[in-house]
């Protein structure tokens, strides 16, 4: 007499199938899983980059560039073309969402806002109470984010030396450049608009202090602002609007320039950038003493610095351990988008 099939062939467990063949279900929850981790991630990059604008010598472009998502972003502003428009004329939301990468621009737009209102705040608190140490810990974070933007380079050549020259000099440059005197005229103010907007988005370019080069950093910053905060918009919309409108170009003509840098000649264009991160290194320099005032409703407003040699006592000291956990906090950021 012969055993049954199933004692042959006994039914395999059916939680070990499971295992091995996950199904349709468990599949699609592991992919929002992920594609929720990516969004959580996403909107702390934001969030750095909006706290990394109130820093006089930093931009949102050298933390969208350390995060490894600076070219996504340029494409993306870039893709606000004629095709953009024509999807919307046609009722193609669905695909001109598609094509903008919309819900990437909004949860990075989203944590930038957020930074805005809460930690960009305590971080202007900070710089006025603790300003050497703060300015030692973004001296520590743009210090090492040099090396992480720098070995973005695939080969080094004498001509992305010579980029990185040029980044180097022009940034190191402008902190000594003279600054305007005030001009409201509309053109000029447009001017304003694009070179500040185009200084935010190139990393180690502080638009803040270009526009104070101009000469418009009060006019624009701090009485058109206070103006809107009083209710006075027949002083502050005649400088806004054609400050938003230079901003909207520059955006527009910046960020196709800089994607068909990066498709055309990649290492040159990260090795300039990398020359603008190390020359921001001076103006954030954490020792420095008030140079140019202003006087804004009655209070005393420090415009730019003069930089000196700091002291060697215990602050100097407390100040370097600042800076070198800055720098370890950068690479092991730096690491852990690498490895995601």
């Amino acid at each position: 007499m012969y055993p049954c099939s199933e004692a042959l062939y006994p039914k395999p467990d059916a939680s070990i199938i499971i295992r091995k063949y996950p199904t349709e279900e468990s599949r699609l929850k592991e992919a929002y899983v992920e594609r929720r981790r990516d969004w959580v991630l996403l909107f702390c990059k934001g969030f750095a980059m909006g706290a990394a604008n109130v820093v006089p010598g930093v931009s949102g472009g050298t933390v969208a560039f350390v995060t490894g998502i600076y070219e996504r972003l340029i494409n993306a502003l870039k893709s606000f073309d004629t095709n953009g428009f024509s999807l919307l004329l046609k009722g193609q939301f669905k695909a001109l969402l598609t094509h903008v990468d919309f819900w990437f621009l909004f949860t990075l737009g989203v944590g930038v806002i957020a930074s805005v209102f809460t930690l960009a705040k305590l971080l202007a608190i900070g710089f006025e109470r603790y300003p050497v140490y703060l300015a030692a810990l973004f001296f520590g974070l743009i210090f090492a984010s040099v090396f992480s933007v720098g070995k973005r380079v695939k080969v080094w050549t004498l001509s992305t030396v010579i980029a990185l020259s040029i980044g180097l000099v022009f940034a190191v440059g402008l902190t000594f450049a003279p600054t305007a005197t005030e001009n409201t005229s509309f053109v000029y103010l447009m001017l304003c608009g694009m070179v500040a907007m185009c200084s935010m988005i190139i990393p180690g370019v502080s638009g803040s202090f270009v526009l104070l080069l101009m000469g418009n950093y009060q006019l624009i910053m701090i009485e058109t602002v206070n103006g809107l905060r009083a209710g006075d918009f027949a002083m502050a919309v005649p400088i806004l609007l054609p400050v938003a409108a230079g901003a909207v170009i520059g955006l527009i003509v910046l960020s196709r320039f800089l994607s068909w840098l990066f498709r055309r000649h990649h290492d040159n264009a990260v090795a300039v950038i990398t020359g603008f991160v190390a020359g921001s290194l001076v103006i954030i320099w954490p020792w420095k003493s008030p140079g140019e005032l202003i006087n804004n409703n009655g209070e005393q407003k420090i415009l730019s610095y003069v930089n000196q040699l700091p002291d060697l006592d215990l602050s100097f000291g407390l100040a370097l351990i600042i800076m070198a956990a800055g720098a370890i906090l950068l690479l092991a950021v730096d690491k852990l988008g690498s490895a995601h």
